[in-house]
């Protein structure tokens, strides 16, 4: 049996991300109240896998998660975008107008902006977890709470959904990577043959026309550069860590570019090499 660390409970969509990614497997999940902790538990014990949300389409990256894994000895070794819809969920017999608070994550909340601003009578509070906020009202029975969260989760809790659908944007969806302790990755990760992507990190010297000299390079060997996220280094003014995920046709182009780019940057670490996702799932 594969032991998942999740950041969340039992329904929230970490829980969710996991049993789609290991669907031909039989998995235990391990709950986890922040990433900072789940990252912590996968430290102590090298037979763990974890799932990590790292970006959302519409909230963008999750800048905490990045360093996380930077910090880490973690690999990537595969990762997930999974569609997600969240709904409004509250106690059985709650109307909207019966409520005075709403729940979520930042993230969530974040999502369902727009929906939120037709209720101003609704006080947001953040709180750590989807799935987490709608156990809360149910185990509490938090009359005039609502929770923003998945419809696994309302169901999962008896709540009641009194809006589907609630995210801004209909195209949302969240990417998971799933990651894992270097000699596990070795053991379960990818196969060469599958490989066509891979995430990561460098900083630069302060010069001119550092980054697009990086850039040049890469596209010079045919290597997609499918995001970068620039992150401030704390301490050293004006100077950037970069965050950089690439796809490419041949594992061995891709190689050729990173030597090629090494005399350019400083503090270069591959976070993982895996097969991209083709599928989002609904």
């Amino acid at each position: 049996m594969k032991k998942i660390t999740i950041q969340g409970v039992a329904g929230c969509y970490h829980d969710a991300a996991a049993h789609l990614y290991f669907s031909e497997d039989d998995i235990q999940t391990i709950e986890c109240e922040t990433f900072p902790a789940m990252f912590e538990t996968l430290a102590t014990d090298a037979s763990l896998l974890g799932i990590v949300a790292i970006e959302n389409t519409i909230a963008g990256s999750l800048l905490q998660n990045h360093e996380l894994l930077r910090q880490s000895n973690l690999r990537i070794i595969g990762e997930l975008k999974l569609r997600i819809s969240h709904v409004l969920a509250a106690l059985p017999g709650q109307s909207i107008d019966d409520l005075s608070e709403v729940n979520s994550h930042p993230m969530a909340l974040m999502q369902c902006e727009q929906f939120l601003r037709r209720h101003p009578n609704l006080k947001i509070v953040e709180r750590l977890d989807t799935a987490g906020s709608a156990k809360e009202i149910a185990t509490d029975n938090l009359e005039g709470h609502a929770a923003v969260c998945g419809e696994y989760a309302a169901s999962l809790y008896g709540l009641n959904i009194l809006e589907k659908g609630i995210e801004t944007n209909k195209r949302n969806f969240t990417r998971f990577l799933i990651i894992a302790d270097p000699l596990l990755a070795s053991e379960i990760g990818p196969a060469e043959r599958d490989i066509d992507k891979a995430s990561i990190v460098f900083t630069l010297p302060h010069t001119h026309g550092a980054l697009s000299k990086v850039l040049t390079i890469l596209s010079f060997y045919d290597i997609n550069l499918s995001k970068i996220q620039s992150t401030p280094i704390v301490g050293r003014e004006w100077e950037y860590r970069f965050y950089v995920d690439v796809t490419f046709d041949s594992l061995v182009r891709y190689h050729q570019a990173i030597e090629a780019v090494r005399p350019l940057i400083k503090d270069l670490k591959i976070l993982g090499e895996y097969a991209e996702a083709k599928i989002t799932h609904a």
